[in-house]
């Protein structure tokens, strides 16, 4: 019998075959995905060039030969890119002149100049991709007075310092990036396409980046030269522009309508190799082998390749996010993105993102092909997550990463991608930068996760550990608080979804181990046990639309937060603020109201998730 005839008549038990996964891996190569990789060596794939466009149609070219089915949508997008900046510096010993970058969506002067008195604000570099997005400004917030003044500082300029200076009232700002080289980057909190209520978040001073040498000379004369004066220019090409975004579509055997979706950014800095050209390469390469193996599919798989996700703050996954919200809410059971695989020296796997309740998933997939326990790290806000107010279980953005000590003796700083390569949004970004034999494993761990959401009748989502990180979370709350607000009520509806979970769990085990008996059973019936499989399955991606809200999103479904780094439960995370305020204030008691309110979502959404797997026995006993 046909894999396929078995797959439909519920052949298969509920934790799915072995061989299956096995039967994916044998089907990985490099060949593909390699010939991609040099293809877009050649391609500056900036959003609404022409390299963009060539890049797309590579893409759509080999999809099309390997007979995979593809869409093309072709979003207007606001994009920003960067075309030039100068600085120059007078002070008493005389005048200088320094190379220098801009920022995607930084203000444009034109090439007009804009002239004010430096004033010098430390800050300490991040420490690694956790705090990566984070303010580091040494002084306190009351401490900076720099209204009107052109404020040089250390580090990226990344949305949130970008935000606090210009509140303010910055006049323009500098950027000492870490290394020798200057990152390309972009600088605005809004994530995706602006809306009337967003588009005031734009940043609205020019910004200007420079590297650590030249840094380190001019902090060096802000602090002992006297007063300095800088002026500088910035040109950037902003506009609406059309972007081609493709999409692959696999179609599952069983439950066709329920997706995973699988993505990373085809567009660059420069050649962008390790930025994302090796990701590019693996989801074709996935689309490849899942597409071979789609007899052995249980569910379905789509793959999508973003523009906007450098010079638009991820416009294309947004756009997509919003396109498709519903299907997404609906039908998706997780996402997966892939950004800077398969990069030189990459061969640990210390920092991994995902949720908790893909735990098992991951450390499963990793263990398997690499024989390395690997280090969890809480999603970023950041890549191209755009879908966590939708509701979407989540797992991976970056994967191998050079190990932390040669980082540290190679004298690497923090990046955001290229496996730790310093190499990461800069001119060296080159060939050099991807590794075919990482790039291999890499592809075999992706293959490993992805087969065995897609192969399995019953998902692998284990929401017991989430319930822990939402007590965590409001006990640190509830330290912050200084008896000022009380969490109990939350702490106490989540302690009670624990208990939920730990027997709704335990049931699903002890139900999908029934099946794998009686599937071996000629005379059961494949339909009651594809009935039963759904159910919880149904539970799980439903539990996933109230859960991760909660612990990743402030705003409300189907709006889009900025892009700034959130903390557990983002919704009550001012209560750090109210220690700050005198009880009897106006401000005290605006921001308590506010909380009242937000706190009542919380509850609300975990009153939903009780239901869910409080109701679930009376609904499993009539499948």
């Amino acid at each position: 019998m046909q894999v396929t005839d078995e797959i439909a008549h519920g052949r298969i038990a509920a934790e799915g075959r072995p061989e299956d996964i096995d039967a994916l891996l044998e089907k990985v190569e490099i060949d593909e995905g390699w010939s991609l990789i040099e293809r877009f060596s050649k391609l500056v794939r900036e959003s609404g060039t022409a390299d963009e466009r060539e890049g797309a149609d590579y893409i759509v070219d080999r999809l099309k030969a390997l007979g995979v089915p593809v869409e093309v949508h072709f979003p207007e997008l606001l994009i920003s890119l960067p075309r030039g900046a100068s600085l120059q510096v007078e002070h008493s010993a005389g005048n200088e002149s320094f190379q220098a970058k801009t920022s995607s969506f930084s203000l444009s002067t034109d090439g007009r100049p804009v002239s004010g008195e430096v004033v010098f604000l430390p800050a300490r570099q991040a420490r690694g991709a956790a705090d990566l997005f984070d303010v580091h400004l040494e002084q306190t917030r009351s401490e900076l007075e720099v209204s009107g003044k052109i404020v040089l500082t250390e580090g990226y300029a990344m949305p949130s310092t970008v935000r606090l200076l210009e509140r303010l009232g910055a006049r323009a700002q500098i950027y000492i990036h870490p290394g020798r080289r200057i990152h390309e980057g972009i600088c605005t909190t809004i994530w995706g396409t602006p809306t009337p209520e967003s588009v005031g978040r734009k940043p609205s001073t020019p910004i200007v980046c420079i590297n650590r040498p030249d840094g380190d000379h001019l902090a060096n004369l802000a602090l002992h030269q006297g007063p300095l004066q800088a002026t500088l220019t910035t040109r950037l090409e902003e506009g609406w522009k059309r972007c081609p975004l493709p999409v692959a579509h696999i179609p599952g055997n069983v439950e066709p309508d329920e997706f995973l979706l699988v993505h990373g950014h085809y567009d660059s800095w420069h050649e962008g190799i390790g930025d994302n050209a090796t990701g590019n390469a693996a989801l074709l390469e996935l689309a490849r082998i899942f597409h071979q193996g789609r007899s052995r599919l249980y569910r379905s798989l789509r793959i999508a390749w973003w523009p906007g996700h450098s010079t638009g703050r991820y416009a294309g996954s947004t756009w997509f996010a919003d396109t498709f919200a519903l299907d997404l809410r609906e039908n998706c059971v997780g996402q997966v993105n892939i950004d800077s695989p398969g990069c030189r020296g990459a061969v640990d796997f210390e920092e991994v993102m995902w949720m908790m309740e893909c735990d098992r998933l991951c450390r499963e997939a990793i263990r398997d092909r690499t024989s390395k326990e690997p280090g969890r790290m809480r999603p970023l806000r950041a890549g191209d997550y755009s879908f966590n107010q939708i509701g979407l279980s989540s797992f991976f953005m970056l994967l191998s990463h050079r190990p932390k000590a040669e980082r540290e003796r190679l004298g690497f700083y923090p990046v955001g991608g290229c496996g730790g390569d310093i190499a990461w949004h800069t001119e060296d970004d080159g060939l050099a930068v991807a590794d075919a034999g990482i790039l291999r494993q890499d592809i075999e761990i992706y293959v490993a996760a992805i087969g065995r959401v897609l192969t399995r009748p019953a998902l692998l989502w284990d929401f017991r550990p989430v319930a822990d990180e939402l007590l965590e979370a409001l006990q640190l709350y509830a330290q912050q608080a200084q008896d000022r607000f009380s969490l109990e009520e939350p702490a106490q509806r989540v302690r009670r979804l624990k208990g939920a979970l730990q027997r709704f769990h335990a049931r699903m085990e002890k139900d999908l181990s029934s099946l794998e008996a009686e599937s071996a059973d000629a005379e059961s019936d494949p339909r009651a046990a594809a009935r039963r499989v759904r159910r919880f399955n149904r539970v799980l991606i439903e539990l996933a639309r109230r859960l991760v809200p909660i612990l990743y999103a402030r705003g409300e479904r189907f709006d889009i937060d900025p892009a700034e780094s959130l903390r557990p439960i983002p919704k009550l995370s001012a209560i750090a603020r109210l220690a700050q305020l005198d009880p009897e204030s106006d401000e005290f008691k605006f921001l308590s109201t506010q909380l009242v309110r937000d706190r009542n979502k919380v509850c609300n959404a975990l009153y939903e998730a009780l239901l869910l797997v409080e109701d679930e026995p009376e609904r499993t006993q009539g499948a």
